[in-house]
């Protein structure tokens, strides 16, 4: 069992790109920028602006408040508790409410752990069920309640297969959120990671992970599993649809956060997303988790013509759902090299601002990516920032104005899909220190007045690593970063 001591941690562009989502309608999707310890240039009224000089630096917006904001006392915390319900892998488990609440005994309300309040503090629960007998796949949201209060409608219970194998994945548009077990045995009995004691991940968490991809893998080589092919975009011709491991579009914490959506009545009650549940509660707020996988899924994918891989949806009937572990099982399919694995750099890996190799590699294995080895070469901290500097940034300048037509996740960082996708690229460049390596940030950004992105310049010039540094205690990439021969990233 793994019960964590919080550890805040700097993650500016994930925080940056929590994508709270208003909806307005099933197609219309509308989101506002997490603030806390979120970077991007100091704004100024046309200015132009390059990388910020720190990742300490903040850029804020209101999200739409459907019910009580929190006190105003509470409003520095950044870190809460998540209740994990007794045998949570268990259909009855899974229908049983997680609640959120406040750490080191603050009450919700004091602490401003309310799902009220779910923009700055929400965090948010998404299962991914295997049925072994059949390879097939499905996916439920359990619900998250502020503790203390019901939800505004009872939960479905699931019906799972004979000897159904489930994760859970975590999200949380804070930065700190542990779990806590019901039972001082729920934890380890579900196989619950936190990170490593005394630095727990930050935003994300999982439960059964390790053994959900074992067996999901062990039914894909005995054909029963299948998972679909990328395709290409038919927005762009020759353009591979990306994945959650493509440099064309990860930041500075890939492969974080859930695409779970609840509806938050008035007074504060949560209940899961369903049309039952939106058609019974009028007026209800949906809410959602900030993730890179609701950036792919929601926004990327419909504006290149791409489809994301779904399964049925147990919450909703059966109707189509997508979950961060079917994007995971989809990019371990389908994303050629370069693959963006998540890097010894990134800020919810780092043991006290030092690289960790057992704290990366705990990450990894919950999501289904190959563990770090001394023989590595292409996969290292500086690997990483070339690519995403050489790749993305002409991903980005080649399909500038298609992307342009698409919506910002997030208005306060871009003005549309495009500017939001290169101030993203600008900070992640920053906070993973890339400049270390030395490569030279990509961006150039103009902001308006609120500090978002209107208009972005690309500098696509292929760019190798000639530095080798990294923070005090780090282990050091084992070789430099070589161009990948073969590679095209014009198709990217």
């Amino acid at each position: 069992m793994l019960i964590a001591v919080p550890l805040v941690i700097t993650m500016a562009v994930g925080l940056v790109l929590g994508l709270h989502f208003v909806s307005q309608g099933n197609a219309n999707l509308q989101l506002s920028a997490q603030g806390a310890g979120a970077a991007t240039a100091t704004p100024a009224p046309a200015a132009t602006a390059s990388a910020p000089a720190s990742p300490a630096a903040t850029a804020t917006a209101t999200a739409t408040a459907p019910a009580t904001a929190a006190p105003a006392a509470a409003a520095a915390n950044v870190s809460c508790v998540l209740v994990v319900p007794a045998n949570p892998l268990t259909a009855q488990g899974l229908a049983t409410p997680y609640q959120l609440t406040g750490p080191n005994g603050m009450s919700p309300q004091a602490s401003g752990c309310t799902m009220a309040n779910f923009a700055n503090l929400g965090a948010f629960a998404q299962a991914t069920i295997l049925n072994p007998a059949t390879g097939a796949l499905s996916t439920y949201e359990p619900l998250v309640i502020t503790q203390g209060t019901q939800p505004a409608a009872a939960p479905v219970t699931p019906a799972l297969p004979a000897g159904a194998v489930v994760t859970i994945d975590f999200g949380f548009n804070g930065t700190n959120l542990t779990l806590k077990g019901a039972t001082g045995a729920t934890l380890g009995g579900a196989r619950c990671v936190n990170g490593l004691a005394g630095s727990i991940f930050g935003q994300v968490s999982f439960c059964n992970g390790v053994a959900f991809f074992a067996a999901v893998n062990k039914a894909i080589a005995a054909g029963l599993t299948t998972i679909p092919a990328a395709g290409t975009a038919t927005k762009v011709p020759g353009l591979a649809c990306p994945s959650t491991r493509s440099f064309t579009m990860i930041d500075q914490d890939q492969s974080d956060n859930v695409t779970t959506q609840y509806l938050l009545t008035a007074n504060g009650q949560t209940a899961q997303g369903n049309a039952a549940n939106t058609a019974a509660l009028a007026g209800a707020t949906p809410i959602n988790n900030g993730s890179d996988n609701a950036l792919l899924n929601a926004f990327l994918d419909p504006t290149l013509g791409c489809t994301p891989f779904t399964a049925p949806d147990l919450t909703n009937a059966g109707a189509a759902g997508t979950s961060q572990a079917l994007d995971e099982l989809f990019a371990a399919r389908n994303q050629a090299a370069p693959t963006a694995l998540v890097p010894e750099n990134d800020p919810m890996v780092l043991v006290n601002g030092a690289f960790s190799q057992q704290k990366t590699n705990r990450y990894r294995t919950s999501v289904d990516q190959p563990v770090i080895t001394r023989a590595q070469t292409a996969d290292t901290p500086a690997a990483y920032c070339e690519n995403m500097v050489n790749v993305q940034s002409l991903f980005l300048q080649n399909n500038q104005t298609l992307l342009a037509t698409g919506p910002s996740p997030v208005p306060a960082v871009g003005s549309n899909l495009f500017t939001f996708m290169a101030n993203r690229l600008n900070m992640s460049f920053t906070n993973l220190n890339c400049q270390n390596f030395g490569l030279a940030n990509p961006v150039t950004v103009t902001l308006d007045g609120n500090g978002a992105a209107i208009a972005a310049i690309i500098h696509a010039t292929a760019q190798a690593v000639t530095a080798r540094t990294g923070p005090a205690g780090a282990t050091n990439p084992v070789a430099p970063a070589k161009p990948k021969k073969g590679q095209n990233p014009a198709r990217m």
